[in-house]
């Protein structure tokens, strides 16, 4: 039997944060690439943490994050400079927040919630500060403190013993589906936010729950 829920643990890329919506700003420098550059980018920054993790090669997000855009726009052909890559990548410190995240992490304020991101500080407290969102959360936890990306277990452990708190106890949210596997697979209670309306991952670790936006949090409040 689960235990009560003492920790809302959310994750912040594709889950808080629509970094989809960084195309608009490829595009504008880009025009005619800015779908194609923001999907590769997006892709390779994934393939990019993953494989520094399996080769025990760590760099912080932000770098992996450069290292990611440059591949894109190489992949495209396109010439870029130190100027149109740092305007790129500061807009990453400005993406947009889904529609209903202020307003259920607002009702939700008398729960204990707590940002858990492969993120480095120098990319997440900023991100956080923009968006209005800094005193809504206690804590904000990046894996750059003990340099071990999610999923490995080894990251998700991080987290009860900085909470103190049994793996059971944390309620983890997340839009990407490698994210709650490996949430599951440590041992949390797991809300998948599936807001592309995927299947779930074969790798039989069902998220406890399954949710199209944070509004599936409310039945906490």
């Amino acid at each position: 039997m689960d235990k009560p829920i003492k920790t809302f643990l959310f994750d912040v890329y594709g889950t808080l944060f629509d970094v989809t919506a960084i195309k608009n700003e490829c595009e504008e420098l880009y025009p005619g690439y800015g779908e194609t550059i923001s999907q590769t980018w997006r892709t390779k920054q994934v393939e990019y943490f993953m494989l520094r993790q399996l080769m025990g090669n760590y760099a912080t997000l932000y770098s992996i994050t450069h290292q990611a855009l440059k591949y894109a726009l190489k992949e495209n052909d396109l010439k870029s400079n130190e100027q149109i890559e740092h305007q790129l990548l500061k807009a990453y410190l400005h993406l947009p927040l889904y529609d209903e995240v202020e307003k259920v992490l607002t009702e939700l304020k008398d729960q204990k919630l707590v940002v858990f991101s492969n993120g480095s500080h120098d990319m997440l407290d900023p991100l956080i500060e923009n968006a209005g969102l800094k005193d809504l959360f206690s804590e904000v936890l990046s894996i750059d403190e003990i340099k071990e990306f999610k999923p490995v277990p080894a990251s998700y452990q991080y987290v009860v013993e900085k909470l103190k708190l049994e793996n059971q106890e944390v309620l983890f949210m997340s839009s990407n589906g490698w994210d709650i596997s490996g949430a599951k697979n440590f041992g949390f209670q797991t809300a998948w936010i599936n807001r592309k309306n995927l299947p779930v991952e074969e790798l039989e670790l069902e998220p406890d729950y399954i949710f199209s936006d944070l509004n599936g949090l409310l039945k906490w409040k």
